[in-house]
């Protein structure tokens, strides 16, 4: 059961109603079409908050996955040996095509999984869809990634490769970005209203999820068995294998695709269903 809202006017008033739904109904998606203009604000107002008086400024959007893509390369690749899977493929695109999605993926939760208590003084003084909230904190990482993803070409065609004709595919792929991170993100942020405690786990989750996360090292060399099996079902490793084969025409199972697809669906549905279950209590105990 949930709560949404309905508006008919009395007069020249518009009162505002609060019904239960049960279903897909007790989503109310339209509602947060109705509020696109607190979306773009809110979005555009982290994109402003994250960079202002920084000395780089949005050159932190391309000095972080480069320099880490360094950093990679350099231990990794030239220490500890590690390769890609494609002797075409050199270890600094490799690893910089995996960091692309997962930067996005990691500062999504970073960002929205305290978005709510942020944003406390919003939530108790004003009713607006809630969901507003951790969706525009996901949708400001779209930036960072667009401008890291140039980078990302220019070192394509720096180490003389061609993108594949897969390219026309990548859309598909941020948009599964997207949804993963905000899967993620509704169960985080719902929980931290609750849970203070959270906020101290998320960076800990993310961190052993890199390493759960094929970003510095293929699918294929992980060793068959439930160890693989516990990293199909990451929905991240659908995510970075579907980058680097619509980039870089990598190979990767499509029934591990498919797989990670259904759990970011899983995660997805019952993040929605659980948000807007506990919306009605956000006010009240934030």
């Amino acid at each position: 059961m949930s709560t949404t809202t309905t508006t008919p006017r009395v007069g020249s008033a518009e009162l505002i109603v609060y019904e239960h739904k049960r279903g897909w109904s007790a989503l109310n998606l339209r509602e947060l079409w109705r509020y696109r203009e607190l979306l773009y604000f809110l979005t555009w107002r982290d994109i402003l908050v994250r960079y202002k008086q920084a000395v780089f400024g949005v050159l932190w959007a391309i000095l972080q996955p480069l320099l880490t893509m360094v950093v990679f390369t350099v231990v990794f690749n030239k220490a500890l040996g590690v390769q890609s899977p494609s002797a075409d493929i050199p270890y600094a695109v490799f690893s910089f095509s995996g960091l692309l999605p997962w930067n996005f993926f990691a500062g999504a939760l970073s960002r929205s999984g305290t978005s709510l208590v942020g944003n406390a003084n919003l939530l108790t003084k004003v009713y607006f869809p809630r969901l507003v909230i951790p969706f525009s904190a996901v949708l400001a990482g779209l930036v960072d990634l667009a401008i890291a993803f140039l980078v990302l070409i220019g070192l394509i065609f720096a180490y003389g490769l061609t993108p594949t004709w897969h390219i026309v595919f990548l859309p598909l792929f941020v948009a599964l970005a997207f949804v993963t991170a905000l899967g993620v993100s509704l169960w985080l942020s719902s929980l931290n209203v609750l849970y203070r405690d959270v906020q101290y786990v998320i960076p800990f989750l993310v961190q052993l999820w890199f390493f759960f996360s094929p970003v510095i090292y293929s699918v294929s060399d992980i060793p068959a068995g439930p160890l693989r099996v516990a990293f199909v079902l990451n929905p991240m490793t659908g995510v970075i294998g579907g980058f680097r084969w619509a980039l870089l025409g990598e190979a990767f199972p499509p029934g591990y695709m498919w797989i990670s697809v259904g759990v970011v669906v899983v995660l997805f549905v019952t993040g929605m269903f659980y948000f807007k279950r506990m919306e009605r209590v956000f006010a009240d105990v934030v």
